[in-house]
């Protein structure tokens, strides 16, 4: 079954949404850690830029990678799942069949 023909059950919906905002809510507490990490470390006013550089990179790859739409979720879990912003706990609640699939994206 091509990624894009999943259908969503409302349950599913809502454990997916949870799983995606968990991972989102992950990815932005370690983007955050970080920045605060480098403003500690910084000695010269350059530095800040640096930060700037740093978080203009994280939005970026923060905006491609966080797509909430039905057709691509299965993807974009793969990814989550390969990058450990989520884990197969996470996503107990959705069926096998997808599970799977997003397993098989994650180990590409």
């Amino acid at each position: 079954m091509n990624v894009r023909e999943f259908s969503w059950s409302p349950s599913e919906k809502k454990a997916a949404r949870t799983a995606f905002d968990a991972a989102f809510s992950r990815e932005c507490d370690a983007i955050r850690r970080e920045v605060e990490a480098r403003l500690g470390r910084s000695a010269n006013p350059p530095d800040l830029w640096r930060v700037h550089d740093y978080l203009s990179e994280k939005r970026r790859d923060v905006d491609r990678k966080y797509d909430y739409r039905y057709s691509v979720l299965i993807a974009v879990f793969g990814t989550l799942l390969r990058e450990q912003w989520i884990t197969e706990k996470d996503l107990s609640e959705l069926r096998p069949d997808k599970v799977e699939a997003i397993k098989i994206i994650a180990s590409l």
